[in-house]
């Protein structure tokens, strides 16, 4: 070998030792793949390579700008057509742990429940009509038997505006020029999602973009609160995941407002039934999958209690001792506590630090025991208040960090999630659609992951979204990097279970079941 050749291979092999140190923190790399894995590992890159210089390359009339991991709204009926997509959909996802459960139904599916129900009424603010379809906001609302409206519509002149009008009234009389019937869906589907042109045009900045997306709830509360309707909303959150290969959840409810509207329209049922109603539901779920021998695919299901950030921390004791009473009560189904919304605007965790460190006291007291869930980080800022909530929920103990975007500018807290184990719900999509950044090869994730730090994907709110399951967030991501592939999923869907609240003997029996299911995934993904 001559002194130029034997150079060479000197730097080759400093540089793959390079190379290798600088993602040696990666917990995707520290598990042994089997041949099928590598061979399934290859498969997958090559699709991925192929359809980065065909599909994402060619001009499609509705995408001016077409790449992969470009954003999602505007590439979601491309991402759709891929083969890498078809793949992923099968892959068995292990948990879903970070969703608000009042955004994880299709909207489609949720209006369709609602115009069932003689007793849901809508109102509005003046009357709709083709200049203010899309920005006057729909409220819903059932009503008891006495108050039943007879008024026919909101698209009259003679409409009166805030007065209630039965929900399947305002549709069969919805203006012909508005779209008649079909054009008061649009509008109430309008209503509970984000449309490209608002993510990426009218509502470009971050204060605007949260602005639309928290008007999705106020709609959606209407429907979803209503006895009859919030069963069959669960049902069908619980279906869509096991569809998409989830087969344990972890979701937020908002338990903001103290009562649920029950059948016969009165504002009366507490959060306790809640409970009772999502316990029976999941009962008959995982009934009916075991009934057909598919009862591996769903484990189950718990609660992280949540509410806002806008309340005072006065106000914040009650929902403690809420939550305390509701763990004692269903220790089976409360998994932990959080405190949701803007960050960038509501208030700080420091803020709440007295009742929240009485909260730790008070669960020895009861003898419960309900870990901090906590959001934060979900911002831009640095040094901001939104941004120094990540120091807080660490010094408070939190299991997991909800979104934990500003993470990557602290490389104490990164060493802490590393060395104790406190997981990163990452939600990609959710990250990108709410401007933290314009496209997926944009997101902080590459840091997290070469800095050890676990994390569990998840969809965060999709039917606000359209990413319904995980399998979009799951397809942006391995996308966008030429370092993360199969395996690299493999890690988000084990760490999914290994993070979550399940205990010892449950991680396990889930994680083997998931490994199971692995493996059948990768035999299919070889077989094609």
């Amino acid at each position: 070998m001559s002194s130029t050749e034997s150079d060479l291979a000197e730097y080759q092999e400093r540089r793959a030792t390079l190379i290798r140190d600088d993602r040696s923190y990666r917990r995707d790399i520290q598990a042994p793949l089997s041949p099928a894995e590598i061979k399934a590992e290859k498969i997958v890159r090559d699709i991925r390579a192929l359809e980065a210089s065909t599909i994402w390359k060619q001009e499609h009339a509705s995408v001016p700008h077409p790449f992969p991991g470009m954003e999602f709204l505007t590439g979601r009926n491309l991402i759709l057509q891929t083969k890498l997509f078809k793949i992923l959909s099968k892959m068995p996802k292990g948990a879903l742990l970070h969703a608000h459960l009042d955004a994880t139904v299709n909207s489609e599916f949720l209006l369709k429940l609602a115009l069932q129900q003689p007793a849901l009424h809508v109102k509005v603010p003046q009357t709709i009509t083709l200049s203010n379809v899309d920005s006057i906001l729909p409220e819903f609302r059932a009503l008891p038997l006495d108050q039943y409206s007879n008024a026919l519509s909101v698209t009259e002149t003679s409409y009166e505006p805030g007065t209630w009008v039965s929900i399947q009234n305002a549709r069969a009389a919805f203006d012909p020029s508005l779209g008649g019937p079909t054009g008061f869906d649009k509008w109430v589907i309008g209503a509970l999602m984000i449309n490209p042109t608002e993510a990426y045009n009218t509502h470009s900045t971050i204060a605007k973009i949260w602005e639309k997306f928290t008007s999705t709830f106020i709609v959606s509360a209407g429907l979803i609160r209503f006895a009859p309707i919030f069963p069959e909303y669960i049902r069908e959150f619980f279906k869509t995941s096991i569809e998409d290969g989830i087969m344990y959840i972890e979701a937020r409810i908002n338990f903001l407002y103290k009562t649920m509207i029950g059948e016969d329209g009165e504002d009366n049922i507490p959060h306790r039934e809640w409970l009772v109603t999502f316990d029976r539901v999941l009962n008959e779920v995982q009934e009916n999958m075991k009934r057909q021998g598919r009862e591996g695919e769903f484990i189950g299901a718990r609660i992280i209690y949540t509410t806002i950030r806008f309340i005072t921390p006065e106000e914040l004791e009650w929902y403690l001792e809420d939550c305390i009473a509701l763990k004692k009560e269903f220790p089976h189904l409360i998994a932990g506590f959080d405190l949701v919304g803007n960050e960038n605007e509501l208030i700080p965790l420091i803020d709440y630090i007295q009742p929240l460190l009485k909260f730790r006291a008070r669960q020895k007291e009861e003898g419960v025991d309900i870990p901090f869930i906590f959001h934060a980080g979900e911002t831009l800022g640095d040094g901001s208040a939104a941004d120094m909530n990540v120091y807080d929920a660490i010094l408070l103990g939190t299991k997991r960090i909800g979104h934990g975007y500003s993470v990557v500018k602290h490389p104490k807290i990164m060493d802490l999630c590393r060395e104790r184990g406190i997981a990163l719900e990452v939600c990609p999509i959710s990250n990108e659609i709410l401007r933290l950044c314009s496209s997926m090869p944009m997101h902080p994730l590459p840091i997290l992951l070469n800095n050890g730090v676990p994390v569990a994907l998840s969809s965060d709110d999709p039917s606000v979204f359209g990413n319904m399951g995980l399998t979009f967030d799951f397809f942006q991501v391995l996308v966008s990097s030429e370092v993360s592939g199969l395996s690299t999923l493999r890690q988000f869907a084990r760490d999914s279970l290994e993070f979550s609240t399940l205990n010892s003997e449950e991680k396990q029996h889930a994680i083997a079941i998931w490994e199971h299911q692995w493996e059948s995934f990768i035999e299919g993904v070889v077989s094609t």
